[in-house]
């Protein structure tokens, strides 16, 4: 379907086209309170297209089979804005496994027992459990009248579970999941269950929250407040509307030595991970904070033409709306190799801390002005560290600062590193965190 379109385009359009077709079947198991609560399986295909004609540029998409997806395009470039566009040509992609036949291959019956399973070994006594798993094939092809394109097949898995204690008035959720290209292996799974289960344990004790300009640790799930204001600020889409606080960086030692930042599309194993992106531009690992220093900002074909820079390979699109950047696999500092057994809660961070904060999860993340900086929120969960140990979880505490001022002050990176969805990072302790009880 998509060749005859953009060939069609091209001679309809005379600035051009690109185009993007994707199929994607998803099978999912929910099972709430312990028990199946549905499984089905799900498909959707569709195509986007972009022209530019008399300079302007216009996007339709469509689920059709047979429609004029063509002629909307056109009619939406009559109202759409002036931009240069250049589509890319061609050029070499990068080899890349992003399907696996274990992942696509798995029944309904298995992803049934997967949660079952898991079920039965986060069972618990006065606590109720919910699961869900699920799994994506997906087809896409790309491409552009200047003869650009690719095409590729891919796989996802996902499981997660939370577990849910209510006592009275303390209502008390503990959740994890693992997600990744491939079937999740038995180490994998295990080590799921006993994070949750280890998180759990000491959250059993509720304790007096610390209060002041405290040391305070981040687990990898914790970390969302403070990488949030700074992927938001290396988007060029950010840049050009002048409101990222690092736009006239580049080159400048912004951040901790400790800091370094990598959006890499070419990691083999992550759903996010692709061997060319939306646009026809082929995956490259691109390095956006190197110790502490800003190095360049994400962009696609639009953001790229309007900063007169190049498209990063950062494009994004669904089926309907124009493409927009975005990142795929957000690397905070190296990658290790991958920890299948359970690693202590903290990295390896709490021993020198007489009294502070280890934060798993905040409340209201993503709300508010992200890219300045600036946060306050609510403690989700959160334990209390007295002389390097856990000693219980902390309520109605809150915790605040900037997120630019923090990175530029790194206490120390933690053992821990893992994937959390697309992110892979560590525990991080920072000092002089301001924690206050609510």
């Amino acid at each position: 379907m998509i060749a005859p379109l953009v060939e069609l385009a091209g001679r309809r359009a005379d600035g051009g086209a690109d185009a993007l077709w994707r199929r994607v079947e998803r099978t999912t198991v929910a099972f709430e309170w312990g028990r199946l609560k549905s499984a089905g399986t799900t498909e959707e295909a569709g195509a986007n297209l972009r022209v530019r004609h008399r300079g302007r540029v216009g996007v339709a998409g469509t689920t059709a089979v047979e429609g004029n997806v063509l002629d909307r395009a056109l009619a939406s470039a009559e109202l759409g804005e002036e931009l240069d566009l250049a589509f890319p040509v061609p050029a070499p992609i990068p080899p890349l496994t992003t399907f696996f036949d274990r992942a696509a291959k798995a029944s309904l019956d298995e992803l049934i027992g997967i949660g079952r399973s898991l079920l039965a070994r986060l069972e618990r006594q006065g606590c109720r459990v919910n699961v869900a798993i699920e799994r994506e094939t997906t087809a896409t092809r790309v491409a552009n009248s200047a003869g650009g394109g690719g095409e590729y097949r891919g796989t996802g898995f996902g499981v997660s579970a939370d577990v849910w204690r209510i006592a009275g008035d303390d209502v008390l959720v503990v959740s994890d999941a693992l997600e990744g290209a491939d079937l999740p292996s038995d180490e994998g799974l295990t080590a799921l269950v006993a994070a949750i289960n280890a998180r759990l344990d000491h959250a059993l004790r509720v304790v007096a929250p610390p209060e002041g300009s405290l040391p305070v640790v981040f687990t990898p799930a914790g970390l969302s407040a403070l990488m949030l204001p700074v992927t938001q600020a290396l988007s060029g889409k950010a840049v050009l509307q002048g409101i990222s606080p690092l736009g006239a960086k580049v080159g400048e030692q912004v951040f901790d030595p400790q800091f370094s930042l990598t959006d890499d599309p070419l990691r083999v194993g992550r759903t996010a991970s692709r061997p060319l992106d939306d646009e026809c531009v082929p995956s490259r690992a691109l390095c956006l904070v190197e110790r502490g220093v800003v190095q360049r900002f994400i962009y696609d074909l639009e953001t790229a033409a309007r900063a007169k820079a190049e498209s990063t390979g950062n494009g994004r699109r669904g089926i309907f709306g124009k493409p927009v950047p975005a990142y795929t696999n957000i690397v905070l500092g190296d990658v290790g190799a991958q920890h299948a057994a359970l690693l202590p809660l903290g990295g390896g961070l709490l021993a020198g801390i007489t009294d502070g904060l280890l934060v798993d999860e905040l409340i209201g993340v993503g709300q508010g002005n992200v890219t300045g900086g600036t946060f306050s929120h609510p403690v989700a969960l959160a334990y209390r560290i007295e002389r390097g140990e856990i000693t219980g979880r902390v309520k109605d505490a809150a915790v605040a600062g900037n997120a630019y001022e923090l990175w530029k002050r790194v206490g120390s990176f933690g053992n821990d590193a893992r994937w959390t969805g697309s992110r892979w990072a560590p525990s991080v302790l920072f000092e002089g965190v301001s924690v206050a009880r609510r």
